[in-house]
């Protein structure tokens, strides 16, 4: 691939518009599962940037008020295999009453709520890469997004999406707290797993002898499980302790919930299997049972360097100036169920930090990269294919 063949010069951003997008962005509250306040908002602007725009009933399934927005605009070549952008459109948290601040180059909230850049920044990147293809007149392919909702609960809205709606089969997310360079080929496979436990309850004054404490029998089977990083390929955890009645009954029942997250099928199931094994080990030491299954969140993807997606984003970087390079991560993303489901994509660097915080924050930037970034890639993907 060479440098800007085709359309010669890079396409500049507006920077002072894209910062102003974003902040207007951030400041609408549409949470996980009530989506449709920035559904509202990003409809008319892209019928006013040419998209053909239509939901699907995503949230028919969670009780959500919003499905997911598919939008799609032919380019000025429709000869060209046309290229997605998708992102999440829910936040962690609320952001009522969000005050952003910006100091020294980045921009937080006013510490009272999250910022939302996750993925906020995202949203308002594409919006300004495109614009500022179209207003600059470069040639380009048709452009696709897809922008999901209840992402942040689990990739929901990822999960129940109307695949049949989507005409792209490549395409980019941009979702990771890397600089703008960052190329994430490996995502994780991971699952859930689920250890009910059972032991015996009895009443601590009346009948002690008789009771068989499941939280004890959970604390022997968590001393003896390996958890946190158990090697560079895979993460364990348990997170949820469920069970007790009273302060006066041995708790008869509990049930302890984890997740397990490997670069390979056969590690994640290596280490399920050692989850299940402690706890059913020690369950029948104390003369209790246990019931362990296991759900699978999402698959994983390795997407190859040499394919035009990770070359593309290669030579985007360059392009642009910024420190371009291939990675993985152990972070799931909508990234892994999209590609589950037949599309082909990978996770890009746009630069927030401490997510899900009230201290989270992006420089200006990583912002403006992110947006220069989308555009050089719209670029960068005519060229080649116009050249073939």
């Amino acid at each position: 691939m060479k440098l800007a063949t085709t359309n010669q010069a890079l396409t500049a951003v507006n920077e002072e518009r894209l910062l102003n997008s974003f902040l207007e962005l951030a400041k609408i509250n549409a949470p996980s599962g009530y989506e449709k306040p920035m559904a509202d908002v990003l409809v008319p602007k892209l019928k006013v940037m040419g998209f053909s725009v239509e939901f699907d009933r995503a949230h028919k399934e969670f009780g959500g008020n919003c499905g997911n927005l598919i939008a799609y605009w032919e380019g000025t070549d429709s000869s060209i295999e046309p290229l997605f952008f998708s992102t999440h459109m829910d936040t962690v948290l609320p952001t009522e009453g969000l005050n952003p601040v910006i100091k020294d180059g980045v921009i937080y909230s006013d510490g009272t709520t999250i910022l939302g850049a996750d993925d906020r920044a995202a949203l308002a990147a594409y919006l300004e890469g495109i614009q500022a293809i179209q207003e600059s007149g470069s040639s380009c392919g048709p452009i696709e997004l897809v922008l999901t909702v209840n992402e942040q609960p689990g990739l929901v809205g990822a999960r129940y999406l109307d695949y049949s709606k989507v005409k792209s089969k490549k395409g980019y997310i941009f979702d990771s707290s890397g600089d703008v360079g960052q190329i994430i080929l490996q995502g994780p496979y991971s699952s859930r797993i689920y250890c009910d436990i059972e032991g015996k309850s009895s009443h601590i004054g009346l009948n002690p002898e008789e009771g068989v404490n499941a939280f004890l029998i959970a604390a022997d089977a968590l001393k003896k499980m390996k958890l946190g990083k158990i090697d560079d390929e895979t993460l364990a955890n348990i997170g949820v302790i469920k069970g007790g009645e009273m302060s006066s009954i041995i708790p008869g029942n509990i049930e302890l919930v984890g997740e397990v997250r490997c670069f390979n099928a056969e590690g994640l199931k290596n280490q399920i299997d050692h989850i299940s094994n402690a706890v059913l080990t020690v369950a029948e030491q104390h003369g209790g049972k246990a019931n362990i299954r296991a759900r699978k969140k999402y698959l994983g993807f390795n997407e190859p360097e040499e394919s035009i997606l990770a070359k593309t984003a290669i030579q985007t970087a360059e392009n642009i100036g910024v420190n371009g390079y291939l990675t993985k991560t152990l972070g799931g993303a909508d990234t892994n169920v999209l590609n589950e489901n037949g599309l082909t994509c990978i996770t890009l660097g746009n630069g927030f930090r401490n997510i899900h915080t009230f201290n989270e924050h992006i420089s200006v930037k990583n912002l403006i990269d992110t947006g220069r970034f989308t555009t050089g890639l719209i670029q960068e993907w005519y060229d080649f294919y116009s050249e073939k």
